[in-house]
């Protein structure tokens, strides 16, 4: 993990030990793109909820829903996340979808509904396609697919920054350790009964945001979604400059994956004439948002020299992440 020091699960207490007791029990493990979140107690409460009430529970099978993750994972170029997921597709039994999805064969995914949600979730940057027009699930199962969706397009930029490319240590040995995943570390935990709606107790109730009205039909989703997106309001006035909070919703309420027009001229542009503060944190935020990868420890080794202060990086790269996230949200309730 980098530039974040996670709570040890030995150390952890009140609400992260909560929160980590959740994931051991329904994940199967502690895994670090939860816990990167530990710093912020009320975040990593947030972001597990989310993750949990739409991706491990419900009606729509796990099998689905993982295959969106994974899919997702592969449009926003997040390796770690399409090895983790690939790896949990695996734990359900579906091996030759996780390969097919590894391998980008998506066209032999089987049976046909796997592979048009598939499609969907390869689709889920370009809200013009006829895949997000006429999306092939039906009205009862968005809110856990759609769910399922954002919240991957806001856990890859996290994992992007802070984590490595895989969660497996020796790459050499990929596919044997893949099976040891999923058959050994996951695969009861997937297969586990569990019951709607266990998260929810951890944060207080909160009113769904009207741009998230894709989740209103599930109470457990929307309960979800609706106290995470109070906590990213919450960092939102405690780490985020004000310039920068208009300039990233000018930036994304006009914003389409394919006609961004960004790059790093562009960029230092629209920063020019910030003060030092807002500028650093706009760059990270858009970095984020659009190009994580870009990230390096000399970036933050001069964010830090403008934020000094515990949480600030997590806490705006967090922001930014779920605002890109909610955004894309409204491309798919719109149709």
């Amino acid at each position: 993990m980098k530039y974040v020091v996670a709570v040890k699960s030995s150390k952890a207490k009140g609400l992260v030990a909560k929160v980590y007791s959740q994931i051991k029990n329904d994940f199967g493990r502690i895994v670090e793109p939860f816990t990167l979140h530990s710093p912020i107690p009320t975040l990593l409460a947030g972001v597990w909820m989310a993750s949990r009430e739409s991706e491990l529970v419900g009606n729509v099978s796990r099998k689905i829903k993982e295959a969106v993750a994974a899919s997702v994972s592969k449009i926003n170029h997040c390796p770690y996340c399409v090895d983790a997921h690939t790896i949990m597709i695996r734990a359900t039994g579906e091996k030759k979808t996780a390969q097919l999805i590894s391998q980008e064969h998506y066209q032999k995914i089987n049976p046909l509904r796997t592979r048009k949600i598939v499609n969907w979730a390869l689709s889920t940057l370009s809200p013009d396609s006829k895949e997000i027009s006429f999306p092939p699930f039906e009205a009862e199962d968005a809110p856990e697919i759609i769910g399922t969706a954002i919240f991957y397009h806001y856990i890859n930029p996290m994992v992007t920054i802070f984590l490595g490319n895989s969660p497996i240590p020796v790459p050499f040995f990929k596919s044997q350790m893949k099976y040891v995943a999923s058959n050994i570390l996951f695969k009861k935990a997937v297969k586990r009964p569990k019951t709607s709606g266990t998260a929810l107790p951890l944060l207080p109730s909160k009113e769904l945001p009207a741009d998230f009205s894709w989740a209103k039909d599930s109470p457990n989703v929307s309960g979800a979604y609706a106290r995470l997106a109070e906590v990213i309001k919450d960092l939102e006035k405690t780490f985020v400059p004000k310039q920068t909070q208009e300039t990233i919703k000018q930036y994304l309420n006009d914003w389409k994956p394919q006609s961004s027009g960004f790059g790093l001229e562009w960029l230092n542009e629209e920063t020019l004439n910030m003060e030092v503060q807002s500028k650093t944190a706009t760059t990270l935020a858009l970095l984020t948002i659009l190009s994580p990868y870009r990230i390096t420890k000399e970036f933050i080794d001069n964010f830090r020299s403008a934020f000094p202060q515990q949480n600030q990086l997590l806490g705006i790269a967090a922001w930014a992440s779920f605002t890109k996230a909610r955004k894309i949200g409204t491309w798919l309730n719109d149709k």
